[in-house]
């Protein structure tokens, strides 16, 4: 019987202590018994790096338990102890810049110290629910696509779900040239990477850019119409690429490759 084929889970973070350590767990506890996880700290200054410290520590060896029996000679009820994260089918790396990088440099950090057959990249505060990546795994073993993605749901800080973020099925023209309409639940290939290079790092719209350059360059594409993955949302957030002078700057990226890709259509 095959492996399954093995999976890179990319964790770029910036001072996301907070949110961290709920993502890595939603990774850990994929329902896919293959995942190479990849976390990459961009020389953050909150307590990230301890947060990471404590995650490889508890990975370990911390052992936690459950009520499993009374016994009624001794009038106790005894426990059961496991580790608390399951090993097999798991490697976790940490990297750690030396220096801030950005975002583009940090995400090309973590594909190319990834080893796995199929890839993705996963926002530090976010969250993925548990049939992920095994549920975009299979188009891809049946060579259904190069690229498969899923619906979202939008959250707050307090949990609240917001909205669900149901794509439409996939399509040039809705997905690249109306307006960029795929990604963020997704997994595809590492050897896109291989025939096309990685994430521009002149770009903060640098998945944008990206999976045009794949699609422009005959990937295939097939969307999930199942939510498996949330978006967390911060009122107000003026961090990063959320700052007012980056978001307008990787909103009018955007702009431009949907023009990049009407131009493509009409030349074709």
């Amino acid at each position: 019987m095959t492996s399954p084929a093995l999976v890179s889970m990319i964790v770029p973070t910036y001072n996301q202590a907070r949110y961290l350590g709920p993502c890595l767990d939603s990774i850990w506890f994929q329902d896919y018994p293959n995942l190479e996880i990849v976390v990459v700290n961009d020389c953050s200054t909150d307590e990230t790096a301890a947060v990471l410290d404590e995650f490889a520590r508890q990975v370990e060896g911390q052992q936690v338990s459950y009520a499993s029996y009374y016994n009624e000679a001794t009038d106790e009820i005894e426990r059961t102890w496991h580790d608390r994260y399951p090993k097999a089918g798991r490697t976790l790396k940490i990297l750690h810049n030396e220096r801030n990088i950005g975002s583009t440099p940090t995400y090309n950090r973590g594909f190319q110290a990834a080893t796995g057959e199929y890839c993705t990249y996963i926002a530090s505060d976010d969250i993925c629910h548990p049939q992920m990546v095994s549920t975009l795994a299979a188009p891809l073993d049946r060579d259904e696509a190069d690229f498969v993605y899923s619906d979202t749901f939008i959250f707050d800080d307090a949990g609240r779900i917001l909205r669900e973020f149901k794509f439409p099925d996939y399509d040039f023209k809705t997905s690249f040239a109306d307006w960029y309409l795929c990604g963020v639940s997704k997994l595809y290939r590492r050897s896109l990477h291989e025939r096309f290079g990685w994430y521009d790092n002149d770009y903060l719209a640098n998945d944008h850019e990206f999976y045009l350059r794949i699609a422009l360059g005959g990937a295939r594409f097939k969307h999930i119409a199942k939510t498996l993955y949330s978006i967390r949302t911060h009122e107000n957030r003026e961090v990063n690429v959320h700052s007012s002078s980056n978001w307008g700057k990787l909103l009018n990226e955007s702009k431009r490759l949907c023009l990049k890709a009407r131009a493509a259509m009409q030349e074709a």
